[in-house]
């Protein structure tokens, strides 16, 4: 047998209350569910916006009690489901001099105290850090903290009842110096500020065009306009401004024929 074996160990779990109310609680609130669902379907099948609105009717027209004791069985099999995952899915911390096993479900993590600087419960996670600040280890966890604490210290593991590194943290604003990120960078460019003067047009741009109208575009034609230009080798623009000055170019020589 391993002298690990030997060696005087904490765990650290939920305890018997917590199993007791996974697998006591949640089976006696899934029934309590399901004796609602019975006594109200009469009621709730005449609401036309109600979800499932076939099932509850199907269920209203079930004989009394057995449809009343069905709905109660389903929901304690939905309580025993929840605790089942509950069960699986808490945390179980094993600690001693030389290490810490995390055991959550099938999958087990030990972690040598030799590589461990700090070990801290952070926004229900425990974390464990190295020499250089990284994290070793974060799982989330239910746990309490004085009792993670306690079973640390027993060891002589090196407790923190705060991140060690959480005054260096520093809130990121746009106008802070060396931010990054996208927008970090682009406020800490040297004469970055509100664009000035004509738009600018990307190099290699395709020149817009007019849209064809809707009509055209739904029968999938382009339109064509027809030719307005008058015979007598004139364009009139029309009158412009309050002078009555009209503008004529001379017509496309090409056209008149």
């Amino acid at each position: 047998m391993d002298a690990a074996d030997y060696r005087p160990r904490t765990v650290v779990t939920g305890g018997p209350l917590e199993l007791v109310v996974l697998w006591g609680g949640f089976p006696l609130l899934g029934a309590g569910a399901g004796w609602l669902l019975a006594a109200s379907t009469g009621w709730l099948a005449r609401l036309s916006w109600v979800p499932f609105g076939d099932l509850i009717r199907w269920l209203d027209r079930l004989p009394e009690p057995p449809a009343t004791l069905g709905a109660m069985a389903v929901g304690v099999l939905g309580g025993l489901v929840v605790a089942g995952v509950g069960t699986a899915e808490r945390l179980i911390v094993t600690v001693d001099s030389t290490q810490v096993r995390l055991r959550r479900a099938d999958q087990v993590r030990t972690v040598a105290r030799a590589d461990t600087r700090a070990a801290f419960l952070a926004d229900k996670h425990l974390v464990l850090l190295d020499g250089d600040g990284a994290e070793l280890v974060r799982e989330s966890t239910d746990l309490p903290a004085a009792h993670l604490a306690a079973a640390f210290r027993a060891h002589g593991w090196a407790w923190t009842d705060d991140d060690p590194h959480r005054s260096a943290y520093r809130l990121w604003v746009p106008d802070l110096p060396g931010a990054a990120g996208r927008r970090g960078r682009s406020a800490a460019r040297p004469g970055a500020g509100p664009r000035t003067g004509p738009p600018r047009r990307r190099t290699g741009a395709a020149p817009r065009t007019r849209p064809a109208r809707r009509g055209a575009a739904r029968r999938g034609r382009t339109p064509v306009l027809p030719d307005r230009r008058p015979a007598g080798g004139t364009v009139d623009f029309g009158r412009a401004g309050a002078g009555g000055a009209v503008a004529s170019v001379p017509a496309d020589p090409g056209s008149a024929r």
